[in-house]
């Protein structure tokens, strides 16, 4: 099973809001997913993001590949730079 963190699309026509979610790639984009993680308004200025570090983190250790947008808003937030960090960490100390 293939899982990602990826934008799930919510709210009205011409309205969107999403929820970064943790779901199964084979999965349709609104269908059901494992966790929701966070979430994103673009229609605000500036956009309203909100993640959960502390579980987003703990799914990126896990192995879940964000998708390209995903990885931008975990980005934005700090958390895929204090990924990166981590693994880095984790690497050195098993050498």
């Amino acid at each position: 099973m293939s899982v990602k963190i990826r934008l799930t699309r919510f709210g009205a026509p011409r309205k969107p809001t999403y929820r970064l979610v943790i779901a199964d790639s084979r999965i349709a984009r609104d269908g059901d997913y494992l966790e929701a993680v966070g979430s994103y308004d673009p229609r605000t200025n500036p956009a309203t993001i909100k993640i959960n570090a502390e579980r987003a983190l703990y799914w990126l250790s896990q192995g879940v590949q964000p998708t390209e947008t995903a990885r931008d808003l975990l980005a934005g937030q700090g958390i895929w730079q204090r990924h990166l960090a981590a693994k880095k960490e984790r690497k050195e100390k098993k050498a």
